[in-house]
């Protein structure tokens, strides 16, 4: 699986897991929804920086939003 469709896929389940919406972990991360949206769906490329506004809005460790599934 492509990396930024892995994070993307990632970050959805994350964000599910916490019951937040695409809008509330826009807001936590400092980030457009529709960006968010963007990302899970793998049609964004994001920065370091990014990642980590997303990993500190979803309270994980950045290196968990590009685990594969049978990582932990």
């Amino acid at each position: 699986m492509d990396v930024v469709q892995l994070l993307g896929r990632n970050v959805r389940r994350y964000r599910k897991l916490k019951g937040m919406t695409q809008e509330q972990l826009a807001l936590e991360a400092g980030m457009e929804r529709s960006y968010v949206s963007d990302l899970e769906r793998g049609e964004r490329n994001p920065s370091v920086r990014a990642l980590g506004r997303l990993a500190v809005a979803l309270s994980v460790e950045p290196s968990r939003l590009l685990e594969s599934a049978g990582e932990s």
